[in-house]
């Protein structure tokens, strides 16, 4: 009878998803095979790049190192290039790693990672008693929180297969989760400027198909822990959005709602009535324009429209525009289109109000950013699109944001979360700085 993992196949798949979409092959497990260090040894012997799973209480757990011939065959006495991951077992299925140069010992029936970088701190299972030593660095930087001794449900060992460029892509994929995770800790850390409003209100405009509402879902989708769909997403021609919505996003599935909120429009049109009304931007720029409002192409909202917003105050505003086209049809504008998007931009300059660029749907988002992930590679810089949007807006490079919105995947990925939450920091900062220059009154 094959033995199977105890993992739920969206675990395995976050797991499969950190490492590269690889696949695991289920070496050891200890409730099957014995809880034996002799046992594990002798199935895991010489198999290459190994990840070892713990289940521990509500967290899942596990350490990845690159293997070696003599692996499990006895102590490690070099440092090996690892890193420790945990698994959330809640509803937003959060995952967090960090990296520890790390040796590895067998003694009586004992497993123990002793990390070279903290002298006093170890890992250590005891398969007799199913006891696990969880140290203090675990605790703080995976948020698992233990006893000094406490209980582990079950272990497995899976061998590693499939991975790409071993020690280079692995070093690279740890990195780019740790940023993603310190961009998250950012965003949810903001605080508008001055406290002058409790959320910021950033409007997403652009032609119809470049990808608004997919922005939206694929925010919302990084707070949920999961993939969402709740903004209804069109076709390139044709806009599904018919109604201006305001958006807010929460933090996790109960949690309290963040500090800004998304208003999805109507796309715009080159051609004249159809699509968004221009003579509509001044009302939503002023905070006018009530959520559910149905656009009508042909016909503007009015003051004597009975939902009309006739005294907005400053939280009502929108505070930044993030203009949003898709990057591989930047270079194919109309003149019509272009001159729309002028019309449009010199209202958004009458109210004062910030603006940036989201270029959406790039085709490669691991080429996008320097392997630092802090800045935009030179070549995607100097692309014509980037530049274009330049030329035609008059927006700095530094707002000119690139992301590659979630639309068919169905796992989270590490380096579009970066390019998501790097492209809300920006908004954020411009966010601040039209809030700043407002006058005292």
């Amino acid at each position: 009878m094959a033995v199977t993992t105890t993992l739920t196949w969206n675990e395995e798949r976050s797991f499969q998803k950190l490492l590269g979409n690889v696949s695991l092959r289920l070496l050891y497990k200890s409730s099957v095979h014995g809880r034996s260090t002799v046992n594990m040894q002798n199935r895991c012997r010489c198999q290459g790049p190994i990840v070892t799973v713990i289940y521990h209480s509500n967290n899942i757990f596990g350490v990845f190192t690159l293997g070696h011939s003599s692996e499990m065959s006895e102590s490690f006495t070099e440092p090996n290039a690892s890193f420790f991951f945990s698994l959330q077992k809640n509803e937003t299925m959060e995952m967090k790693t960090v990296v520890l140069n790390s040796t590895v010992s067998f003694y009586h029936n004992n497993l123990t990672f002793y990390f070279s970088s903290y002298c006093d701190q170890k890992l250590s299972l005891n398969f007799e008693e199913s006891r696990i030593y969880i140290p203090r660095i675990f605790e703080e930087e995976l948020i698992v929180k233990s006893h000094s001794k406490s209980t582990f449900l079950e272990c497995e060992v899976f061998r590693v297969e499939g991975i790409k460029d071993e020690a280079g892509y692995i070093n690279r994929i740890t990195r780019a989760t740790q940023h993603r995770n310190s961009l998250l800790a950012d965003v949810r850390a903001y605080s508008p400027y001055a406290d002058l409003v409790s959320e910021i209100r950033i409007l997403l405009l652009g032609p119809v198909g470049s990808g608004k509402s997919s922005f939206f879902n694929s925010v919302k989708s990084i707070f949920q822990g999961h993939l969402t769909r709740q903004a209804i997403v069109g076709s390139d021609v044709t806009s599904i959005t018919e109604q201006y919505r305001i958006y807010s996003i929460k933090d996790g599935k109960n949690g309290q709602s963040l500090p800004f909120m998304l208003c999805d429009s109507m796309g715009l049109d080159e051609k004249e009535g159809v699509g968004l009304c221009v003579d509509d931007i001044p009302h939503i720029l002023k905070g006018c324009v009530p959520d559910r409002y149905e656009f009508s192409p042909q016909k503007p909202i009015t003051p004597q429209h009975p939902t009309f917003i006739t005294s907005p105050s400053l939280k009502d505003r929108i505070h930044c525009v993030a203009y949003v086209f898709d990057i591989n049809s930047m270079d194919n504008l109309s003149f019509k289109m272009m001159a729309k998007l002028k019309q449009i931009q010199k209202e958004v300059i009458n109210c004062g109000v910030a603006q940036v660029a989201l270029l959406t749907k790039v085709n490669n988002c691991n080429e996008v950013l320097q392997d630092n992930f802090l800045k935009m590679n030179n070549a995607m810089i100097s692309q014509s699109q980037i530049q274009n949007v330049n030329k035609i807006l008059g927006i700095p490079l530094s707002r000119i944001l690139v992301v590659d919105n979630y639309a068919s995947e169905r796992e989270m990925d590490p380096v579009k979360d970066i390019l998501i939450l790097s492209a809300l920091k920006q908004m954020f900062r411009a966010t601040d700085d039209f809030l700043e220059d407002l006058p005292l009154e």
